[in-house]
């Protein structure tokens, strides 16, 4: 089995902690859903969020998926000028079994301009 890191992120349209938790559930859900991961398959996660987020942690919508048992570890992204707002990004560490080309990165919401070359 081959360890493989997975990348995502999505945009809140606010800061609260209901959009941080309906935002980051539904990119996890969706990241493990496509590339047919299980709770059990995941090593590690690391969330971050630019600077404008505070209403939250977005471990708690982790957790609130039931990854509670996962090692989950909360950043805060470099505070860059221009950079989009109100983002979260995810590297999710998986014992996944595919080739790199194969692993689905998974870009939502206003985030999926981040990354045309990899978003779904």
């Amino acid at each position: 089995m081959r360890v493989r890191g997975i990348r995502g992120a999505t945009q809140l349209s606010v800061d609260s902690a209901a959009e941080m938790q309906a935002a980051v559930g539904e990119l996890l859900t969706k990241m493990l859903a496509e590339n047919a991961l299980s709770r059990e398959d995941l090593i590690s996660v690391l969330l971050t969020s630019t600077p404008d987020l505070k209403s939250e942690f977005p471990a708690v919508a982790a957790r609130g998926i039931g990854l509670s048992g996962v090692p989950l570890l909360c950043a805060q992204e470099i505070d860059v000028a221009q950079a989009m707002p109100r983002v979260v990004r995810v590297l999710m560490h998986a014992n996944l079994d595919l080739d790199l080309q194969e692993v689905k990165h998974i870009y939502l919401r206003g985030a999926a301009s981040l990354r045309k070359d990899l978003a779904q």
